[in-house]
């Protein structure tokens, strides 16, 4: 069997998931994990499948001959090294430009690694204007003290409120 990891992205319509997953069914695949979305009027995606070896060109031919879409196929390739725990957080407080990348580098000084993150800005009538929210997960080693992400992220600033769990 060969595994692919692909992205794919283009302009939403109905159907695209069902155009997206019968290719992949028609060519003998195994669709095994996807994080999909709406952004923007645009449809982004991130799978993995898995089909047999001499299916595979064929299926790659026909993911890429699929209209409106861009599709990036490579190889899976095993993770570097293993990171046992996982932590879960959200932050939630007033949006600034750069956020993000505070964010992401307070993690990493932390000594984790981004696995999953999501964002955005959300309503706040008390506040008077939207609010930054990001949720996601942290891939951290056995020993980690939870303490050391919380900090960090606190760091940030005091006006963004900081949970964890796991």
């Amino acid at each position: 069997m060969r595994s692919l990891v692909m992205t794919v992205i283009g302009p939403d319509r109905p159907g695209l998931v069902e155009d997206l997953s019968t290719t992949v069914a028609n060519h003998n695949g195994n669709w095994l994990e996807s994080r999909m979305s709406h952004l923007a009027g645009h449809f982004a995606g991130l799978l993995r499948v898995e089909c047999p070896e001499e299916d595979s060109s064929r299926l790659l031919e026909a993911l890429r001959a699929l209209d409106d879409l861009s599709v990036i196929i490579s190889r899976e390739i095993a993770p570097a090294r293993e990171r046992p725990r996982t932590i879960s957080f959200e932050i939630v407080g007033n949006d600034r430009p750069g956020i993000v990348q505070e964010l992401s580098s307070a993690i990493v000084r932390a000594g984790g690694n981004v696995e999953e993150l999501v964002s955005g800005l959300e309503s706040a009538p008390h506040a008077g204007h939207p609010v930054f929210r990001a949720s996601g997960s942290v891939a951290v080693s056995a020993d980690f003290e939870d303490a050391v992400l919380v900090n960090a992220l606190e760091d940030l600033g005091p006006d963004l409120a900081v949970s964890l769990e796991g």
